[in-house]
C-alpha cells in the first residue's frame, strides 16, 4: 500500500474493485455457459461486442471528469458499477447478457479514466507513476485474493455459489464508492477553469486531433496485446500442445500475480522523466520478444520437466516486459497530457486496453494457436516493433506539448484524507 493519505485511500478503493474482479474474472465465463446455458461461441460475441461498446466510453466520460470534477463521477460511477453486477443475477438469455455487458464495459471502461483524473488532482505529478505502481500491485494482490475464492465457488459448482459471486462482487464496487467518498471534494479546479476558458478555442474532444498522442496510443496498444497471453493464449497453447500439463496455467498466474505485487513499484523507481520511460519501454519491447521466443521453444520435443522449465522461464521474461511496459507507459500517458484535460487523455490512453482485449484474444488464438511457433515469434516481433516506437513517437509529442499544453497548470492539492 502507498503511504497514508489520498494514494492510500485509493489504493483501498482499488483492492475493493479488484477483489470482486478476480471472482468475476475466475467465474463468470462457466457461469454464464453451464448455468445461464449460453454457447460458448455466444459468449465470446457478446463480451467482444461489449468491448468493443466500452472503448467508445473512455474519452467522453474522462472529459466529463475534467469538467465537472472526478471524485463525484467515480463514486457515481462506482454505484453504477455495482447495480450492473447485481443484474447479472437475473440475466437468463443472450440479448439482456448483451445489453448488461455493454453497459458494464461502459462504466468500467469510464470508470478507469475518471480514476485517473482523480489521481491527477490528488497526487503532485512527480510521483504519479509511484502511485500508480502501487495501486497495480494493490489491483493484482485484490485478483489474487479473489481469484482463490472465486476457486471455492468453482469447486462448489452450484447456481446459489455462483450467484454469491455477483454479489460479492457488487458489493466490492458499492464499498468502493464508500472509500471514494472518503476523499476531500474537489473545489472549482483550475482545470475546470481551463476548460470554460477554452472551450470556445479548441476541439471538445482535443485528444482525437492530437496526433502524436494518438500514435502514442496505438503503439501503446500493440504492447497490450500482452494482455490475453496469460488469461488465453498460454493456457490454449499448454492445453493443446501438452495435454498433461494444463494445472500449468495456474501456476503461471500465481507467478504473474505475485511478481507485480512484489516488484512493480521497484521497476517503476527506474522512470523519472520521459527519456527514462521511453527507454524503458523499449527494454520492455526486446523482454517481450525473448519471452516470445522462449515459449515458442517449448513447442520442441523434450521432457515434461525441461517443457516446464521452458514455460516458467518465459513467464518470468513476459512478466518483467509487462511490469517495465507499464511503468513507463504510465508516465508517457500522463506527462504527454494538457494538465487541464487529463481525464480525456487519460480515458483515450486506456482505450487501448478495451481494444486490445476486444481484438487481442482473436489476433492471439490465430497467431499462437494456428500458426504455433513461427506466431509467437511475429507476436515477438510486434512488441519489439512498439518498444523501439515508444521513443521517438515520445519525442514528437514532447516538441508539439507545448502548444498542445496552453493552460494552467493544476496544484497537487490534496496529500492527505
Amino acid at each position: 500500500m502507498p503511504p497514508p493519505g489520498a494514494a492510500r485511500t485509493l489504493a483501498a478503493a482499488q483492492l475493493s474493485n479488484s477483489i470482486g474482479d478476480g471472482l468475476y474474472y475466475t467465474c463468470s465465463a462457466l457461469y454464464f455457459t453451464h448455468v445461464v446455458g449460453l454457447p460458448a461461441t455466444r459468449l465470446g460475441l457478446g463480451l467482444t461486442l461489449a468491448w468493443a461498446v466500452g472503448s467508445l466510453a473512455g474519452v467522453p466520460l474522462g472529459h466529463l471528469a475534467d469538467r465537472r470534477g472526478p471524485r463525484n463521477l467515480a463514486v457515481l460511477l462506482s454505484l453504477v458499477t455495482a447495480a450492473v453486477v447485481a443484474t447479472f443475477l437475473v440475466i437468463d438469455s443472450f440479448v439482456p447478457f448483451v445489453l448488461v455487458t455493454c453497459l458494464y464495459a461502459t462504466v468500467q471502461s469510464g470508470l478507469a479514466a475518471v480514476r485517473q483524473a482523480l489521481l491527477a488532482d490528488l497526487v503532485a505529478p512527480a510521483e504519479r507513476t509511484g502511485v500508480l505502481a502501487h495501486l497495480q500491485s494493490t489491483l493484482n494482490a485484490g485478483l489474487a485474493v479473489g481469484a482463490a475464492l472465486g476457486g471455492l465457488a468453482l469447486s462448489n459448482g452450484t447456481r446459489p455459489a455462483y450467484l454469491a459471486v455477483f454479489a460479492v462482487d457488487a458489493l466490492g464496487f458499492l464499498l468502493a464508492a464508500l472509500i471514494l467518498l472518503r476523499l476531500p471534494a474537489p473545489r472549482t479546479t483550475a482545470r475546470a477553469a481551463a476548460h470554460r476558458r477554452e472551450d470556445g478555442t479548441e476541439p471538445r474532444l482535443a485528444v482525437l486531433h492530437d496526433r502524436p498522442y494518438v500514435l502514442l496510443m496505438l503503439i501503446n496498444t500493440v504492447l497490450l496485446l500482452r494482455l490475453p497471453l496469460l488469461s488465453l493464449a498460454l493456457p490454449l497453447w499448454i492445453a493443446t500442445r501438452f495435454p498433461g500439463l494444463t494445472w500449468l496455467a495456474s501456476v503461471l498466474f500465481v507467478l504473474n500475480t505475485g511478481a507485480v505485487m512484489l516488484f512493480q513499484v521497484r521497476t517503476a523507481r527506474a522512470v523519472t522523466d520521459l527519456p527514462s520511460a521511453a527507454r524503458l519501454v523499449r527494454h520492455a519491447g526486446g523482454i517481450l520478444l525473448v519471452s516470445c521466443a522462449v515459449f515458442a521453444a517449448s513447442a520442441a520435443r523434450l521432457p515434461a520437466w525441461a517443457t516446464v522449465a521452458i514455460l516458467l522461464a518465459g513467464a518470468v521474461l513476459q512478466v518483467i516486459g509487462e511490469m517495465q511496459h507499464s511503468a513507463g507507459a504510465w508516465h508517457i500517458g500522463f506527462d504527454l497530457a494538457p494538465p487541464h484535460r487529463i481525464g480525456q487523455y487519460q480515458g483515450f490512453f486506456g482505450t487501448g486496453v478495451a481494444v486490445a482485449r476486444t481484438l487481442g484474444p482473436t489476433l492471439v488464438t490465430v497467431l499462437l494457436v494456428t500458426w504455433g511457433v513461427p506466431g509467437w515469434l511475429l507476436l515477438g516481433a510486434l512488441f519489439l516493433g512498439a518498444g523501439y516506437a515508444m521513443a521517438p513517437a515520445t519525442r514528437w509529442a514532447e516538441r508539439t506539448r507545448p502548444v498542445r499544453s496552453i493552460g494552467v497548470n493544476v496544484p497537487s492539492g490534496v496529500s492527505s484524507n
